[in-house]
This record gives C-alpha cells, sequence and structure tokens, in this order.
C-alpha cells in the first residue's frame, strides 16, 4: 500500500502542505538529502515535517525526514500511517540530550514549548530545552558537517521596546527581567541566538536564526493558544469569550506561509543574521482578530462576550504615557530573501476554522 500523504492526512491540512510544498522555496537543494527535525510532532514541527514528504510523493525529491521527537506515542497518533513510509525516521529521545540520529544534512530546532503555563510549571525545563537543545542540535550539526542548520527563536526575545515607529524590527533589543522565571523562554531563546552566532564564528558552520509571529492555523481543539480556543469556539458555533479587553496588538501569520518563510531563512538566509517571520498585513489586535472571526462566519451569529464586563471599552494599547511598542513585526529582511506571504488574515481564518471542522 502507498502511503502518501493526500491518503494520510484530511483535505483541510493537505491543501494547506500542498501550497508550502508548490511554492517558490528552493526545495532542490534538500533533493538526496536528510532533514532532521526536532519537536517534528509539534504544531509547526509537523508542517515542516510532512512538506517535506509531500514534496517527495509530488517532486520525487527523495529527501530523508528525521522526525526527533519526545514521545513516540503521541509521534504515532500525529503522523499515523506516514510512519509506514521509508523516507521518514523517528528518533525517540530528549533534545536535551546528545542526539543519537547518525546523520543529517540539515538540522531543523523546532522542540520546545512556548506554553506560559509551562513557564510556570516547568520553567527550568522550558529553559533547558532551548540552551541545551540548540547546544546538542549544533554539536550534532557540527559533527555530522551538515550543510546548514535553522535555530527557531521567537519575537519574545525583543522583550519590552519603546517608541513610536508601530512594528519592530530585528535591529531592536528591549527589557527582559532576566531574574523573573517567568523569561525562562525569552531569555533561553537570546542565548540561544547567542549559541548560533558563535557556532558560525568558532567552526564555520551555517546556521540561520528565525523569529517567528504568532503563528496560526488548524490546531487540536485541545490546544490552549488564544486563537486556537477561538477557532474551537467558532467551529462548534459559540461566542467568543474574551479576558481582557483584547487591545493587545500581535502580528500572526498563517502557518503555511510560515513553513514556506522558515526553509527559506534556512535555505537563503544570511549566517546568524536574525530575521523575523510574520505578514506585516495580518498585525492586528487580539480583538480585532475575534471580531475578523465573527465577520468571516456570519452565518454562525457569532458574538464576542468578555469575562469582565468593563473590558467591553476597548483601550488604545499604543495610548500610554511611554508608548510601548506592540508585538507587531517588521517583516522587510526575510522579503528581500525572495519570500512573501500568501494567506491574508480573512483566508487564513476561514481554512482554519473550516479544517478544525475534520479534526
Amino acid at each position: 500500500m502507498d502511503y502518501n500523504v493526500k491518503s494520510c492526512v484530511n483535505s483541510g491540512i493537505y491543501n494547506d502542505l500542498y501550497e508550502i510544498a508548490s511554492s517558490d522555496v528552493d526545495f532542490n537543494k534538500f533533493k538526496d538529502s536528510s532533514v532532521l527535525i526536532a519537536g517534528a510532532y509539534g504544531f509547526l514541527g509537523y508542517y515542516l515535517t510532512a512538506s517535506l514528504l509531500l514534496r517527495n510523493d509530488l517532486y520525487s525529491d527523495n529527501c530523508k525526514v528525521i522526525a526527533l521527537v519526545r514521545d513516540r506515542k503521541k509521534a504515532e497518533q500525529r503522523f499515523g500511517k506516514l510512519l509506514r513510509r521509508d523516507d521518514l525516521t523517528l528518533c525517540v529521545q530528549d533534545v536535551t540530550e546528545p542526539i543519537k540520529a547518525e546523520h543529517a544534512d540539515y538540522v531543523i530546532h523546532a522542540a520546545g514549548c512556548a506554553s506560559a503555563e509551562s513557564f510556570k510549571s516547568d520553567p527550568s525545563g522550558t529553559a533547558d530545552a532551548n540552551l541545551s537543545g540548540t547546544s546538542n542540535l549544533l554539536e550534532f550539526a557540527r559533527k555530522c558537517k551538515s550543510k546548514a542548520a535553522l535555530i527557531i527563536s521567537s519575537l519574545k526575545v525583543y522583550g519590552v521596546i519603546y517608541g513610536d515607529k508601530g512594528k519592530i524590527s530585528e535591529g531592536d533589543s528591549g527589557y527582559i527581567d532576566f531574574a523573573s522565571p517567568s523569561n525562562c523562554y525569552a531569555m533561553s531563546k537570546r542565548a540561544a541566538e547567542t549559541l548560533a552566532a558563535d557556532y558560525c564564528d568558532e567552526f564555520g558552520m551555517n546556521v540561520k536564526i528565525a523569529r517567528p509571529a504568532y503563528i496560526y492555523g488548524t490546531a487540536r481543539k485541545d490546544d490552549d493558544r488564544v486563537w486556537a480556543q477561538f477557532f474551537k469556539n467558532a467551529a462548534d458555533g459559540q461566542d467568543i469569550l474574551l479576558k481582557s479587553d483584547g487591545s493587545a496588538k500581535r502580528s500572526f501569520i498563517y502557518i503555511t506561509d510560515a513553513v514556506s518563510a522558515l526553509f527559506t531563512v534556512l535555505l537563503n538566509g544570511e549566517n546568524a543574521v536574525p530575521y523575523n517571520i510574520s505578514d506585516d498585513s495580518s498585525n492586528i489586535t487580539i480583538r480585532g482578530f475575534a471580531e475578523k472571526i465573527c465577520d468571516v462566519f456570519p452565518e454562525k451569529g457569532l458574538k464576542l462576550r468578555f469575562l469582565n464586563p468593563a473590558d467591553e471599552q476597548e483601550q488604545n494599547e499604543l495610548n500610554t504615557p511611554l508608548n510601548r511598542l506592540p508585538d507587531a513585526l517588521d517583516s522587510s529582511r526575510v522579503l528581500t530573501l525572495g519570500w512573501k506571504p500568501r494567506v491574508d488574515l480573512e483566508q487564513g481564518i476561514r481554512r482554519a476554522v473550516s479544517t478544525a471542522d475534520e479534526l
């Protein structure tokens, strides 16, 4: 039996994967090579993995994918019949341990936990995945003489920045209280970027750095991220509940655009130069995102509700004495690599919610 990607995933996710696989990414560089993806059963890691498998189906790239995962059972649930393919191999281990795989031409670090709950319950483990995990993967790439490695960082590295320009560019750097356990993720991501630069300088390696915005798309209904809960509400025909006034502005990017941008940075980005991964047209407040969901599905009759009635009056996040910049990223640098987003916010919301009904 041929376990092609199309027969192993639902139609909505397949359409997303097809969009990635047929994008302008220079996938020819992956032909007859091997790619290790750490955190492969996560939201982002899954799409990175499955899109390379689909490339093999469509274009005979003969790319071997090594999916590094911490939990075999979760990986089996996530990938299902795809694990019966010859071009996909599981490497079951914690990323904080020396990498057990034999070889990889390319290495992608997508492991770790970005959940605020983990920052509270396991700050040391959260930091270790970024610190030891990055060190182990870079050391593995060095020993393998890999062609390139990609460290997926975060917009959280920017900290608190004040100004009036509206968007954050890669040269900006703000305040982070490094003595606070709640900043375990942000500080360890900063250190991971420094380590990437160290390996470039000391060993002459090709190591790329990406700082994604808030990536959204089809997610499991138990996903606790704000946008995922909004999508669950919409898929179930429920009103959307906001636990704040929703004035915080964020950079959002649809999963297919995020993955194609990450591949582009890995293959064509400059070494140790960070790239914001965002869609400037999708910079919007949390309230605006929720309102957009309601607008996209008028037939559902969705409304916004507020946990605190006083929050119905929206505040202007930028209207503060010190003018703190929102988490809105400037994507100018990654655009110079020839990448551009394809999926606007309305289309992304429609696709994500529609596919959620199939899960």
